[in-house]
């Protein structure tokens, strides 16, 4: 493992109890770092937190509702007097299905989720980091974002607006010293697998050249690079993490 620079900061992390969130938690406190894990799973969040050790901390919060994620920064300051880093990790896939026979609840929840509960992290966080004069964002978008796949069409739609939404902000905290990145993975074998059905499993990976599905102590390496100082001169960009899939 390369040894990244992040002594001394702090990030929070959505979706940090599982998969890909737990994996940048654990890169980033390797790195030096301490972490504060928001999951709706408040206990699956805490024993994340303790496996980590003292530099961990766990926050109940359910991103899609704005309440909580207001609340979230609260109980998130009482552990720690800085947010250095955001990293936007909690989503989920909604039904494999096609748009005329999408239902209209898993549309909404998909949404909810993966763009409106992003909004509102962002939308919290970023004045803090602002007070503070220093941050770094990272979003999780998906290659599904710029490729729309078939029978994804909520998450391909939310994973593109969040590309949008990292640009835009990228842009309006350009003159400060945050920066706002998303990276776009293919397919990464987590427990988000559990809510694709096996076809939708196979059509990602028949996309990928690699011919394998990514890592998320792969995705952790790049988005703890993003997480870090070095990350200087790039703001409002979207690095590809898709085994050859997207290259653009």
């Amino acid at each position: 493992m390369n040894q990244l620079d992040f002594h001394g900061r702090h990030a929070v992390i959505t979706g940090g109890a599982t998969g890909l969130g737990f994996a940048i938690a654990q890169r980033l406190v390797a790195s030096g770092g301490s972490v504060t894990l928001w999951d709706r799973d408040d206990t699956g969040a805490r024993k994340a937190a303790e496996s980590l050790g003292a530099r961990a901390f766990a926050v109940q919060v359910d991103v899609a509702n704005f309440a909580s994620v207001q609340a979230a920064v609260q109980a998130t300051r009482k552990n720690t007097s800085r947010i250095d880093a955001l990293v936007n990790s909690a989503g989920v896939t909604g039904p494999n299905t096609k748009v005329w026979d999408y239902p209209v609840d898993g549309w909404r929840q998909v949404m909810a989720v993966n763009l409106d509960g992003l909004f509102y992290c962002c939308r919290e966080i970023v004045p803090v980091m602002r007070e503070a004069g220093y941050g770094r964002i990272v979003n999780i978008a998906s290659v599904a974002g710029k490729d729309g796949n078939p029978n994804a069409s909520a998450y391909s739609a939310s994973k593109a607006a969040v590309m949008a939404l990292t640009k835009s902000l990228g842009k309006e905290l350009a003159d400060t010293n945050i920066r706002v990145n998303c990276v776009t993975p293919a397919a990464v074998k987590t427990a988000i697998f559990d809510q694709m059905s096996a076809e939708h499993i196979q059509f990602m990976l028949s996309k990928i050249p690699m011919g394998r599905f990514g890592t998320p102590e792969e995705v952790a390496a790049l988005v703890g690079w993003l997480c870090t100082e070095d990350c200087s001169f790039s703001t409002g960009a979207v690095f590809d993490l898709s085994g050859g899939r997207a290259t653009y």
